[in-house]
């Protein structure tokens, strides 16, 4: 059963920025999607990025274009956000999650909270 730990949240004035990672568990985290989401106070959780197993395609919600970059490192099994640029509506919970297409098996970490406010 594969664990994803995510890590790096925390609070940082607007323009600032963080670093955000998750940790999988296992020997098959090279054959994952992963994908960054969020989740602010009585809201719906929303995706913010996603990168193929081998990083080969990145893609990331409108609202973080630009600012966010998603990487992996299958080393490590590990994946990263890059947040820059923070604005106060970045705050949320993130989660990160992994997924393979081909059997529509999926599993999400347990979050980590970002406060942006100065």
């Amino acid at each position: 059963q594969v664990q994803l730990v995510e890590s790096g949240g925390g609070l940082v004035p607007p323009g600032g920025s963080l670093r955000l990672s998750c940790a999988a568990s296992g020997r098959a985290f090279s054959s994952y999607a992963m994908s960054w989401y969020r989740q602010a106070p009585g809201k719906e959780r929303e995706w913010v990025a996603r990168i193929t197993s081998a990083g080969g395609r990145i893609n990331y919600a409108d609202s973080t274009k630009g600012r966010f970059t998603i990487s992996r490192d299958n080393a490590k099994n590990t994946v990263y956000l890059q947040m820059n640029s923070l604005k106060p509506e970045d705050t949320a919970v993130y989660y990160c999650k992994a997924a393979q297409a081909i059997t529509g098996w999926e599993a999400w970490g347990q979050g980590t909270q970002v406060t942006v406010s100065s």
